[in-house]
C-alpha cells in the first residue's frame, strides 16, 4: 500500500510540474559572471530547486555520518564502563529468571 501512495503521489507532482512547464515558458534574462543568457523561467525554477536540495542533501549526508560516528563512539565507551558478568552473576540471573523451555516439559 505504501508503494501505491508514493505512485500516487509523484504522479501528482509530476502533473503539477507540467502544468506549471507549460505557464512559465517565457524566457528570462540570467546574469552569469561572465555574461549572459537567455533560459525559459522553468529552467531557471527547476535549476534553483535542484541545486537548494543537493546543498540540503549534503549537508544533512555530513550530519547523519557525524551522529553515526557519536554513536559508535558511545557504544565503546558504553562497553568499556560496562561491568564484567561472571559465571556467579550468570547462575543469579538464570535464577530470577527461569527459561520456559523447562517449563513445557
Amino acid at each position: 500500500m505504501k508503494g501505491q501512495w508514493g505512485l500516487i503521489l509523484g504522479l501528482l507532482a509530476a502533473l503539477i510540474i507540467a502544468v506549471f512547464a507549460v505557464i512559465n515558458v517565457d524566457p528570462v534574462q540570467v546574469n552569469y559572471l561572465f555574461g549572459t543568457a537567455e533560459w525559459p523561467l522553468i529552467l531557471v525554477i527547476l535549476g534553483s530547486v535542484l541545486m537548494g536540495s543537493l546543498m540540503a542533501g549534503g549537508l544533512s549526508i555530513v550530519r547523519i555520518y557525524q551522529l553515526q560516528h557519536e554513536v559508535r563512539r558511545l557504544k565503546g565507551t558504553a562497553r568499556t564502563k560496562q561491568p564484567q558478568q561472571t559465571g556467579a552473576d550468570q547462575q543469579e540471573r538464570d535464577d530470577k529468571c527461569p527459561s520456559t523451555d523447562s517449563d513445557k516439559s
